[in-house]
């Protein structure tokens, strides 16, 4: 284990070397590429910083307003009789918008119930089971300026489901 350890500290200058050399190799103006590619960079993030703070301020409002926990009782009738508590819900609901939103609310789950509990269980692996479906979709699509989206939205609510239901099975069957 030590080894990897060992290994994995020398990657990233080895890399960085590895760059730089074949640069000379190949006569290029390396830090010439290096100003255009941290100029389109930051160009990408001016464009995506619209899209990221409205959905962070849609994610805080819709949690601080407590619609989220009023989603949760609602529809918390219906998922407890599927096995899934309804302090899962909002979880579920926040995850498809927001990761770091979702994990908040993980964290909450886990002082509230214990990282052991079926719900700390299943939170934990919903969270790592799904993605932000919306999040990815507006930065992903929108940094390349793509409006029509096909099949992408219903193939990734239909993943994102199948990592619900998967949350809930592997949960259960660890309890």
């Amino acid at each position: 284990m030590k080894a990897f350890t060992y290994l994995s500290s020398f990657m990233i200058p080895f890399l960085i070397f590895y760059i730089v050399g074949y640069g000379f190799l190949s006569k290029r103006d390396i830090y010439g590429d290096f100003l255009k590619g941290t100029e389109d960079g930051l160009r990408m993030v001016l464009r995506l910083c619209p899209t990221l703070i409205g959905l962070m301020t849609a994610v805080g409002v819709l949690r601080a307003s407590g619609f989220l926990d009023f989603c949760g009782a609602l529809l918390g009738n219906f998922t407890e009789k599927a096995g899934m508590p309804a302090e899962i819900v909002p979880l579920a609901v926040v995850r498809l918008f927001s990761s770091s939103g979702a994990t908040g609310l993980l964290l909450d789950i886990f002082k509230e119930f214990g990282t052991d509990s079926l719900n700390g269980l299943m939170g934990g692996i919903l969270l790592s089971s799904t993605e932000s479906v919306f999040y990815c979709m507006s930065v992903y699509f929108g940094s390349v300026q793509i409006e029509k989206t096909r099949y992408t939205l219903a193939g990734a609510l239909l993943a994102s489901l199948a990592g619900i239901i998967a949350s809930v099975i592997f949960a259960h069957l660890m309890i």
